[in-house]
């Protein structure tokens, strides 16, 4: 039996790595449980972990200036999260990490994370297609605020992430694509 196959096959989805060296990538994760909006990562701190999403769901965010929830990225299963500019730069974090539903994650510390990327150039490979695809992503996301309006924002956010729209709160929904929940609730209504 494969040990993390759920990280295992995405993994491989984005690179061809060799079966030994991907049992030594997987031997430094570690598994860990949290319940419903624990917070695994506070604002100030340094972000040491990233997290692989086995099962639940995880969000960053941060409050704004007018004191506003922000919410920057949703991970669910099959998908990483870490707050990326703390674990790059390792200076203290701007955003939060919190678990939106009770969560079964893998996580790898930020040094073993960079002892990997040492020994193993196909995780060097993978962490380059990661922050690629990051980039794109923020990228896009970043390009709806100022091109998409609210009806169109939620209607892409529906077509490419229905999962969000159906197992996020609205509150948080709303937040993720830069709306009012009232405007949320009215653009539902029409649908």
């Amino acid at each position: 039996m494969v040990k993390h196959i759920e990280l295992t096959n995405f993994i491989r989805k984005n690179v061809n790595i060799e079966d030994d060296d991907l049992k030594i990538v997987l031997s430094y994760f570690k598994t860990i449980k949290k319940k419903k909006n624990e917070i695994l990562l506070s604002k100030g701190k340094n972000s040491q972990v990233s997290y692989f999403v086995k099962k639940g769901c995880l969000r960053l965010f941060y409050i704004d200036e007018k004191g506003k929830d922000v919410t920057r990225y949703i991970a669910f299963e099959n998908q990483f999260a870490t707050e990326l500019v703390s674990f790059i730069t390792n200076q203290p974090a701007q955003e939060t990490i919190q678990a939106v539903e009770s969560s079964e994650l893998l996580y790898i510390n930020h040094d073993d994370f960079r002892h990997l990327m040492k020994i193993i150039p196909k995780w060097k490979d993978f962490y380059s297609i990661y922050l690629e695809k990051a980039y794109v992503n923020n990228s896009k996301r970043l390009m709806s605020f100022t091109t998409l309006n609210a009806s169109e924002r939620y209607n892409q956010l529906f077509k490419i992430n229905p999962k969000i729209v159906k197992r996020i709160p609205n509150k948080i929904v709303a937040s993720y694509i830069n709306i009012s929940q009232e405007t949320l609730s009215r653009i539902k209504s029409k649908i």
